[in-house]
């Protein structure tokens, strides 16, 4: 199993929840697009431990199945068809939240994530 990690998953399985543990554990890889790292890193910085919790995400990101997605040129083009799919449904979800599924289709991937506005996404394989 491939999977597209959202920074909520990341956070359920820092902080030892079964399901996150396991969909982990069972992941012959994991991806962190760039911009999770972003989120996580913000939130890092406005908590108290922000200095533990970055040395978490290192020691994660340094696993062998784990890599790290940037976005290019090929992820605008996805990101433009989801921009433009829900718009046409009404149905909005936040801009990094497009950037996650755009890079989760580019790759082929399961997106691991609890955000129920993924749902409006079906071409986008959800673990939940």
């Amino acid at each position: 199993m491939r999977l597209a990690l959202d920074t909520n998953s990341y956070v359920d399985f820092v902080k030892g929840e079964d399901v996150a543990v396991s969909a982990l554990q069972r992941a012959g890889e994991i991806f962190v697009p760039l911009v999770v790292l972003a989120e996580l890193r913000a939130g890092f910085l406005l908590g108290s431990r922000g200095n533990e919790n970055e040395q978490l995400l290192v020691r994660f990101l340094n696993s062998p199945r784990v890599n790290v997605l940037c976005p290019d040129d090929n992820t605008s083009h996805h990101y433009a068809r989801i921009f433009a799919q829900l718009k046409k449904q009404g149905t909005p979800i936040p801009t990094n939240d497009i950037w996650i599924g755009a890079l989760a289709i580019q790759h082929e991937l399961i997106l691991f994530s609890r955000d129920r506005h993924f749902d409006h996404l079906r071409q986008i394989p959800i673990l939940a």
